[in-house]
């Protein structure tokens, strides 16, 4: 697959323990990526932070260790095939029942290449 020049990011903002079927909605997410074909996803842990309901902050300080700590989905692709898999993120969303945010924005796409196969 060839990927440079515009691209588009999703960011998908959501608890760490947001499931959907039994399974964490993060990995749920990037397996539907995947299925989709799009370019590639990176899931990453907050150290702190709050969402809409800003009662709590959750946190990963050694004494208030948080189950919940805050993640973030990102996912670059053309815009044509990030905006068509909006609709999986919202179905994924409404079955895990949790709180998101879900943002879009224009990036320039460098490289995207895959590394040297280590495999004999």
């Amino acid at each position: 697959m060839k990927l440079t020049g515009e691209g588009t990011l999703l960011r998908i903002f959501i608890g760490e323990s947001d499931k959907v079927h039994h399974q964490s909605l993060f990995e749920a997410i990037v397996l539907a990526a995947r299925e989709h074909g799009l370019a590639g996803s990176t899931v990453l842990r907050g150290v702190e932070g709050f969402g809409a309901k800003s009662r709590t902050i959750h946190s990963a300080k050694i004494l208030r260790l948080s189950e919940d700590l805050p993640i973030v989905v990102e996912i670059v692709d053309t815009e044509e095939k990030v905006k068509a898999f909006l609709f999986v993120v919202d179905k994924l969303l409404e079955s895990a029942g949790g709180g998101a945010m879900v943002t879009l924005e224009k990036v320039d796409v460098i490289r995207y290449s895959a590394g040297k196969s280590t495999a004999a």
